[in-house]
């Protein structure tokens, strides 16, 4: 079996996030980025279905700047065995779109053809959670989103999924090749090891350019003004529970 995993690079979940200047998104320049969490669990997965020998190779590919390379070296550190970068000036929190990368995906899925594609379930900047069923729809792969466990049965034939939903999990047997989304119960992913960062840079990244993939990645969502939000007032204390009731309905008009 050969996974395709994707891996974004983002702002990271710990920096202080600032809009810029133009109003037109948030600030790029000096600020951290590191892999989105959710890419770092669904490489995490496909190195666990490896070290149980049923997965044989594992493409981390990325689409972004020329920085996204990094992100593809820190998959390669995990334990991933190449990377495939595609590269764009487009900034990809707010102008491509997820329709355009599950475009860009769908079009690398037909050159590697992998048994399986892992994805995050969501990047946290845009928050979408729209790549994967759009990447599987494009495909006409059966999906296996939400994933909170990973089973490959049959010999690699099929995969069992157990997905979260708002009413509980349920699980899910997909043919293979399928498309998977990992959720935040799915693992917890593990550090590079200084040996594996060392080795990371001799594994092979294939760069693309998306001028050459024959792929419309337009969008058609234009970013008017993007703001800070509002400044939260004081809270008050009140004395009793009549007080609290009183000021719900005449102040708040809540009740």
């Amino acid at each position: 079996m050969r996974i395709l995993v994707g891996v974004k690079r983002v702002i990271d979940y710990a920096a202080k996030v600032r809009v810029a200047s133009d109003k037109k998104g948030v600030e790029l320049a000096n600020v951290k980025f590191s892999m989105n969490p959710f890419c770092e669990i669904a490489v995490e997965e496909a190195i666990r279905l490896k070290e149980k020998k049923q997965a044989k190779e594992i493409v981390a590919v990325s689409i972004g700047p020329k920085q996204a390379s990094e992100t593809i070296r820190t998959a390669l550190a995990m334990g991933a065995d190449r990377g495939i970068h595609v590269e764009t000036d487009m900034r990809i929190d707010q102008e491509l779109q997820p329709l355009g990368v599950a475009k860009l995906l769908k079009k690398v899925v037909e050159e590697e053809k992998p048994d399986l594609v892992i994805l995050g379930k969501q990047s946290i900047d845009g928050d979408c959670s729209q790549t994967a069923p759009m990447l599987a729809s494009l495909l006409d792969w059966p999906q296996g989103l939400y994933a909170a466990k990973v089973d490959v049965k049959n010999d690699g034939k099929s995969v069992e999924v157990e997905r979260e939903t708002e009413a509980g999990t349920e699980v899910v047997e997909l043919t293979v090749p399928s498309v998977i989304s990992a959720d935040l119960r799915l693992n917890q992913p593990r550090y590079a090891t200084i040996p594996n960062i060392m080795k990371a840079k001799k594994k092979k990244i294939d760069t693309l350019k998306i001028a050459d993939m024959g792929v419309d990645v337009s969008s058609n969502i234009n970013v008017s003004n993007v703001n800070d939000p509002p400044v939260r007032s004081a809270g008050i204390i009140v004395e009793t529970v009549d007080d609290l009731v009183s000021k719900l309905k005449t102040e708040a008009k809540v009740i």
